[in-house]
């Protein structure tokens, strides 16, 4: 990054790389890719290209993969009561979700209020299997069958989920488990070829891809909810809609970087303990959640006794550091974290996320250093005036 600014918000949006901007100008004169003439054809093979590299990026079939709009309209795709499975009917009579759950998944999508349970997690994050478990066992089958949705790992804490553990639970009991692995794609190694999750919802922007696209990707198209946009056949009748061929492209180039900067996870996580040791340093109160428990190698949660997470944000960003305090999908509203509220530590604690990628460079890692130490400082005077 520029030496004038420091970027550590990558789980809100990671920079568009070079490759996926360069993919998207080549595709903005294409044609309609639904169009049968040569024109449409090439069009067509860009955005199969695309489907291509994105299952790719999860070892799926491309024929499994889906395009929308984002992550949030693959979810509320997703949440719904109405399947079809081959040319019949299936109905999902209640959804399943975790506490700390991103707003996509814990709003419930299609279903009403009444037909949602929340499932607690412990105070690393980590969903209560337990409680998962007899949740599903006393469903009524007779109205129809569950609809387990969690997130493969947590957007503000990075804790990655049990997934393969909360599948067989789901499988148990005839349950659906749908994974919203927008935060764990290109960070941890996800694998549809083996028994996973029944779908995943990916996000374009969270890996360097443009913003405005995303993915459901599924196990098999046997079964699939009914359309949240209907109109033309576009990508199999599951969503209408003209591809956003552009969008799509800069996708597909993004998962392709993506999978192979699975590799450099190790040297990220490197960075992310160096941004742990200085907080530690500065603020040996500090609060890192889910510190203890498995976590995404780019990201820290932190709190410090004394200090307001919203303050703290704007006073990084006068320093030239872009961080968040939570998560960063309420339209630029800041309040208490329903994460941390989950986890067991009340509804009044802020915390600071940084959240870094591949261009994180030891630039970044000290203006950050800079900037909490003038934040630490100047707590300390306002003690010592007290």
């Amino acid at each position: 990054m520029a030496a004038t600014r420091a970027y550590l918000d990558y789980n809100a949006s990671a920079p568009l790389i070079a490759e996926a901007r360069a993919a998207m100008v080549a595709a903005l004169d294409a044609a309609n890719p639904s169009s049968v003439h040569s024109e449409g054809r090439a069009a067509r093979r860009l955005v199969e290209d695309a489907r291509r590299d994105v299952a790719r990026l999860v070892n799926a079939k491309p024929e499994h993969v889906f395009f929308t709009s984002g992550a949030t309209e693959a979810a509320s795709t997703l949440l719904g009561a109405d399947w079809q499975i081959g040319r019949g009917a299936i109905r999902m009579s209640h959804l399943y979700v975790s506490a700390a759950d991103h707003p996509c998944l814990l709003n419930g999508g299609r279903f009403a209020a009444a037909q949602v349970t929340k499932i607690g997690v412990d105070g690393n994050g980590i969903a209560d299997l337990d409680a998962l478990a007899a949740a599903l066992a006393a469903h009524d089958k007779a109205a129809g069958l569950p609809l387990v949705a969690i997130h493969a790992a947590n957007n503000e804490t990075g804790i990655v989920q049990p997934v393969k553990r909360i599948a067989e639970i789901a499988k148990a009991a005839g349950g659906v488990l749908i994974v919203d692995a927008v935060q764990a794609a290109g960070r941890i190694p996800l694998d549809m070829s083996v028994p996973y999750a029944d779908y995943l919802i990916l996000s374009s922007h969270k890996i360097g891809g443009p913003k405005g696209v995303g993915a459901i990707v599924a196990a098999s198209d046997l079964m699939m909810p009914w359309p949240l946009i209907n109109g033309g056949g576009q990508e199999k009748g599951h969503r209408a809609g003209t591809e956003n061929v552009a969008g799509i492209a800069g996708f597909g180039a993004a998962a392709r970087a993506a999978a192979s900067g699975l590799a450099e996870m190790d040297a990220i996580a490197r960075r992310r303990d160096q941004v742990e040791a200085i907080v530690r340093d500065l603020a040996p109160e500090a609060e890192i959640f889910g510190a203890a428990a498995p976590r995404l190698a780019n990201t820290t949660f932190f709190a410090i006794p004394g200090i307001k997470a919203e303050t703290a944000q704007i006073a990084f960003d006068l320093a030239g550091v872009a961080l968040s305090a939570g998560s960063a999908c309420s339209s630029g509203k800041v309040g208490p974290s329903h994460v941390l509220k989950a986890m067991g530590f009340g509804d009044s604690l802020g915390a600071l996320r940084v959240s870094i990628g591949r261009a994180t460079g030891a630039e970044d890692i000290e203006a950050f250093r800079a900037a909490l130490a003038g934040i630490v400082a100047r707590r300390a005077g306002k003690e010592e005036a007290a």
